[in-house]
């Protein structure tokens, strides 16, 4: 059966009203075409579902049947298309985004914050994990995005550069260190360093590699998680090095960040998303709105 929904909108309004009159004055047609739509419905479906007298319109038997179903199949399709338009017009929305722990613990809080205040109906839900987890929690569907350092290439996963952060020394206030205005990587990695589990300390060591500085990297302690590191900087255990960005928590622990030179560090970082899912309207407008907010950033 060839039906369509404007068929089946003429019924209900027909069901409704009992009149061809109110019911064509209710859908902003034509008497003339309220009776065409009712006429096709029942020819496609082979019987009649309105009694038409010159008094007043009655639905049949069937009709009577008919009508409670088809207006709640309208009713919901109603309710999602005006949901799918909400989103679109992102008058609502839900976005699922995991960064590492330093990050969700300093940048992202200010990106979501500019965010709502720009989209104030789309909720973002922020996780904080381990860095080597970010992809494949993309991957995995359990977010829309991911947001941290390059990580090695997965043909399923689409990167996007976002900003660029410099390596900063941190130690202590009243270090010696803090009498300089910068900092080398050889006088840093002559203090206790403590650095992060993974493929921190590794990168590190071939940045510095790449970069033509013959140093030995050599930590002290090496923990899972920059605040744990920051912890025991601020407890004099030894000094650290992190990126630009974490300057909100630095300043929280009442410790001290020069820039490290000889040599010059960033470390870029990326938006990950699936390559063979479409992000929603709300996840769209979250990546490319983080992506001119942390441009600005860029050091």
């Amino acid at each position: 059966m060839n039906i369509t929904l404007r068929q089946l909108r003429a019924f209900v309004a027909l069901a409704r009203t009992g009149s061809f009159t109110l019911a064509a004055e209710s859908l902003y047609i034509t008497q003339s075409a309220l009776s065409g739509l009712m006429r096709e419905l029942e020819n496609n479906m082979g019987i009649r579902l309105v009694d038409r007298s010159t008094r007043r319109v009655q639905l049949t038997e069937i009709g009577r049947e008919f009508y409670p179903v088809v207006e709640k199949i309208l009713s919901d399709l109603d309710h999602v298309l005006s949901d799918v338009s909400e989103k679109k017009s992102l008058q609502n929305g839900f976005v699922r985004v995991a960064a590492p722990q330093l990050m969700a613990s300093t940048l992202l809080p200010e990106l979501i914050a500019a965010y709502n205040a720009a989209f104030p109906a789309v909720r973002v839900k922020l996780v904080d994990a381990v860095v080597e987890s970010i992809v494949s929690k993309v991957f995995s569907g359990e977010v829309d995005l991911g947001i941290g350092p390059e990580r090695e290439p997965n043909s399923d996963i689409a990167t996007q550069t976002l900003f660029s952060g410099r390596f900063m020394a941190v130690f202590p206030a009243g270090h010696p260190l803090g009498n300089q205005a910068e900092v080398s990587w050889e006088q840093l990695l002559a203090h206790p360093f403590i650095s992060l589990q993974g493929q921190f300390t590794e990168r590190l060591r071939q940045d510095l590699h790449d970069a033509g500085a013959a140093m030995r990297i050599a930590p002290s302690n090496e923990v899972a998680f920059m605040s744990t590191a920051l912890a025991m900087v601020n407890a004099g255990l030894g000094v650290t090095a992190c990126i630009s960005y974490a300057t909100s928590l630095v300043t929280l622990y009442r410790l001290e960040m020069r820039p490290l030179v000889d040599p010059v560090l960033h470390r870029d970082f990326y938006c990950f998303t699936q390559h063979s899912r479409s992000l929603s309207p709300a996840a769209q407008s979250f990546k490319t709105f983080a992506s001119s907010y942390l441009a600005t950033i860029a050091t």
